[in-house]
């Protein structure tokens, strides 16, 4: 016997709309715990197991991206990231071999080769664009020490002029 005001209609599980609001409800294989899905949830979760295939699409051996690929994708997040490093060896290509040195201490050992090997390739370079360059980065250097991200000269060490 039924009680007033009592509702008998199944329900997902997962949104808990009743069989009558939606198109298809299907029950669980087994009668414990005995479950319900509507189609709308079936579509949202085929939704979500859609969108972490793409996702994990690069994760696959057989779908690794071509070099070409990744260093376009990674460009995306590192913009300018060639222009900033042909213009630091540009300004250091003029430098002396002091500040040179000092610039190296600071970088790791393969950073170091890689901007040793930029600036060889340079060949030669007119003066004038040397100057633009070391201005940029004594700007950029200024910059990043007015925010308070690096310090140019602390009064143990030796300063340098950029």
């Amino acid at each position: 016997m039924k009680r007033a005001g009592s509702d008998d209609s199944l329900r997902c599980s997962f949104c808990h709309k009743s069989q009558d609001v939606v198109g298809k409800l299907i029950s669980s294989p087994s009668d414990y715990p005995r479950a319900y899905i509507c189609d709308e949830c079936i579509a949202v979760c085929n939704s979500i197991i859609e969108d972490d295939r793409h996702e994990k699409s690069y994760g696959s051996p057989g779908k690794l991206p071509r070099p070409l690929e990744l260093k376009e994708y990674l460009d995306q997040y590192v913009i300018g990231q060639e222009a900033t490093k042909k213009k630091l060896a540009v300004a250091l290509k003029g430098a002396s071999e002091d500040l040179k040195n000092h610039f190296f201490k600071c970088m790791s050992s393969r950073a170091v080769e890689m901007l040793k090997e930029d600036m060889e390739v340079l060949g030669p370079i007119r003066s004038r664009e040397v100057n633009t360059a070391q201005q940029e980065a004594v700007t950029v250097a200024r910059q990043l020490e007015s925010e308070g991200k690096i310090v140019l000269k602390t009064e143990q060490e030796e300063s340098y002029v950029v």
